[in-house]
């Protein structure tokens, strides 16, 4: 049994992988080509609506996805239940949307938001088709055909997405974008996977799942509305352009900093599931996962920071100058942004979900009163830095979470990763002082910037072979591990 879930995990993990790095590729293409396709108000006015969208995406599957992995052996009438109750939700949600629109427009005083919301909005019906087959085939760790699947789309949409940009539909090739990307996945999942809802809603089966899922809705809604304040606050008081450059730079640093994390806690968290009993295995479980994903994604995230005017200027063209601040605030706040679900996803895992709802409150309404303060007393930079206290606040709260329910104790968490934060951070400074002395020209200087941090950060883990690294290269397979030394 145990040599079976350790099969399938890393079968789950390479393939997720491949998903991941790939669509991750196909989505920074795209991104290149756009950015000088399209101008920051396009990217702008789909930024303003995203707040309304994510909350009510979040209402449609009311976490009873998480609820339907978590269980065990969930039973047809579950899984139908479920689905019609997101069916329902869909027309509710995308009534409410469609009468809302005009006063949304109004209230960003840009007409053109009300078509635009109420096209955007038909993608409600799309997840609420394919909610079910999705959690089916992460229950089963099958993430080979979710992998399929989502490469195929993301090339579709790439080509789809582009000419029409090309063709100077605007703001409407990226709604076609969000639309395209939503139907494919549920017109696969929906006519190859034989799973069909019976015309049944089980009260009991509701009720059940609803006392693990409605925390765990409530949860993802706060976490939700939290992420995306900042695009209302700032699509209210600046404007649609502002909202654009935002838009790249959150899109960028969110790109980098969750590209490792991601492919890990999509694998994870059935396997949290399965050993929730074990409190031991599952400590051990997320404390490696946590020093890899900082081993790996610390150093990238400063890199970035370090390196980002000539990354943007490269890539999206000087039209984007104006994110480049915003970008390396924002790394900031992903070096723990990339820790965030490693923790939050073991104590869903242990049925936590009532008590992980009201720390959450708790945290996003702290979160949330610093990033409005910051905005009012000092404008877009108290802002950003409310969101990057926001980040590093809601991480401490979540490992203090697992400190308690799980036992690896909050404090061991920190100084497990300590190494690999004090020598990232050493090497960002070392390689800005060099960057400094030198005086070269924007390119030259981010080429240097980069060699330097990576010799410094390889030098060390040569060198000194922390347990990170240690934990790194078992990921690895054994033909890739060159710096690895034979027993």
């Amino acid at each position: 049994m145990a040599k079976n879930l350790k099969q399938k995990a890393a079968s789950g993990m390479i393939w997720t992988a491949l998903q991941k790095y790939s669509t991750m590729i196909i989505h920074f293409i795209s991104g290149i080509i756009l950015a000088r396709l399209l101008t920051p108000f396009d990217y702008g006015c789909i930024g303003m609506l995203m707040i309304f969208m994510v909350l009510a995406e979040a209402f449609i599957d009311g976490g009873f996805g998480s609820a339907l992995i978590q269980k065990k052996r969930p039973t047809q009438e579950d899984y139908s239940t479920i689905f019609w109750f997101n069916v329902g939700m869909s027309v509710l949600l995308y009534a409410i949307i469609y009468v809302s629109a005009p006063a949304i427009a109004r209230f960003y005083n840009i007409p053109l938001l009300c078509d635009v919301l109420r096209v955007q909005g038909l993608i409600l019906f799309i997840y609420a088709l394919n909610v079910i087959q999705k959690n089916q085939l992460k229950k089963k760790l099958n993430f080979k055909v979710l992998s399929i699947v989502t490469i195929t789309t993301a090339l579709i949409t790439l080509v789809v997405t582009v000419f029409m940009a090309y063709k100077g539909f605007g703001v409407w090739a990226l709604v076609a974008s969000n639309l395209i990307s939503a139907a494919i996945p549920a017109f696969v999942f929906w006519f190859f996977i034989k799973w069909r809802p019976i015309w049944t809603f089980s009260w009991q089966s509701f009720k059940e799942l609803f006392g693990f899922g409605f925390y765990m809705f409530l949860t993802h809604l706060a976490n939700r509305f939290a992420q995306q304040l900042q695009g209302l606050l700032i699509g209210k008081f600046y404007n649609a352009s502002t909202m654009g450059y935002y838009s790249k730079a959150a899109g960028t640093e969110k790109l980098a900093s969750l590209s490792i994390s991601v492919v890990m806690t999509q694998v994870t968290y059935p396997l949290y599931a399965e050993v929730q009993d074990d409190k031991e295995k599952l400590s051990n479980m997320i404390r490696r996962i946590t020093m890899t994903l900082s081993y790996v994604t610390f150093p990238l995230m400063f890199i970035l920071l370090l390196c980002a005017k000539p990354i943007f200027v490269l890539l999206y063209s000087d039209r984007w100058l104006q994110s480049v601040p915003y970008f390396q605030i924002l790394c900031i706040a992903g070096l723990a942004g990339c820790l965030q679900s490693v923790n939050l996803q073991s104590i869903a895992a242990i049925g936590k979900s009532k008590e992980m709802f009201f720390w959450t409150m708790f945290k996003r309404i702290v979160g949330i009163g610093i990033v409005v303060s910051g905005l009012v007393c000092f404008g877009m930079k108290g802002l950003l830095a409310g969101v990057v206290f926001n980040y590093w606040f809601s991480w401490f709260v979540n490992i203090s979470l697992v400190s308690k329910y799980i036992g690896y104790k909050w404090y061991n968490q920190i100084l497990d990763i300590l190494p690999v934060t004090i020598v990232s951070l050493l090497a960002a400074f070392v390689s800005f002082g060099v960057g400094f002395l030198l005086n070269l020209d924007m390119y030259p200087d981010g080429i240097v910037k980069l060699a330097v941090y990576v010799i410094l950060y390889i030098s060390w883990s040569l060198v000194f072979k922390p347990e990170a690294y240690s934990y790194f290269l078992t990921i690895i397979p054994s033909k890739f591990k060159i710096w690895k030394k034979k027993d």
